[in-house]
């Protein structure tokens, strides 16, 4: 079992996104993407991810056929309607197929949150370190 730290930097393939800064979270069960714009047009999600001011922002348009919309918690114990879509994470070596909630984390540091349904059975977690995969990539 391969070890994080509490926080690192990992690869969305599916959204075209690399080295994006992920906080790893024990106490989240869904993970999230930062997303200010979501919106159902022809019953098909259209969302556009980070914000202008992100260094990796891109614009780009993702649109996602199959996507649910559920109730999640949020850091204060409240349930907020949130879309959920299906994509892939990168984290070592490991291509991992998860869901993330699209929430805004504008006024948080990581626009990406893994929570425990992503690390469990997968993941080790040291909160001393950080950015254990993407110093391993950097180094290859």
């Amino acid at each position: 079992m391969e070890i994080l730290g509490r926080s690192d930097r990992v690869d969305l393939p599916g959204l075209g996104l690399e080295d994006i800064q992920a906080k790893i979270d024990t106490g989240a069960y869904t993970s999230s993407l930062h997303c200010l714009r979501a919106e159902l047009i022809d019953g098909k999600l259209e969302f556009v991810l980070l914000d202008e001011e992100h260094p990796e922002f891109t614009g780009i348009k993702y649109t996602f056929r199959k996507f649910d919309q559920r109730e999640i918690k949020n850091s204060f114990g409240e349930a907020e309607l949130r879309f959920v879509i299906k994509t892939k994470v990168k984290i070592f070596d490991n291509v991992i197929r998860a869901e993330f909630s699209l929430s805004n984390r504008g006024n948080l540091k990581f626009p990406v949150l893994l929570g425990r349904k992503i690390l469990r059975h997968r993941f080790l977690i040291d909160v001393t370190k950080k950015d254990l995969s993407f110093l391993e990539k950097a180094n290859r």
